[in-house]
């Protein structure tokens, strides 16, 4: 973990428990990464997926989720919730930015 670090991130008890059942069922890899993909007319998106450690993440843990996000997109995560919802059209995580 880096000390010193704000967590950027905060996840909802339903996306927790999400990602800690996929991380033990199915995982590829042993973190979580978070981080932002290219804009575009529609501007900046979120991705979230497992994958190893690079050199230039930052490591942090989330209600015991070993979590990975680039030192360059901690900035554009502050204060973000990630929550994990089901309906009828579909399940999956929800990035819910900041006001």
């Amino acid at each position: 973990m880096d000390a010193g670090l704000l967590v950027p991130v905060q996840f909802t008890p339903a996306a927790q428990a999400m990602v800690k059942q996929l991380l033990t069922s199915m995982a590829t890899a042993p973190y979580l990464r978070i981080g932002v993909k290219g804009g575009g007319c529609s501007g900046m998106g979120f991705m979230i997926g497992f994958d190893e450690m690079g050199a230039d993440d930052n490591l942090f843990e989330v209600d015991g989720i070993p979590v990975i996000i680039k030192k360059a997109h901690s900035m554009y995560l502050a204060g973000m919730q990630v929550d994990y919802q089901e309906n009828e059209s579909g399940s999956g995580f929800v990035f819910n930015t900041p006001q």
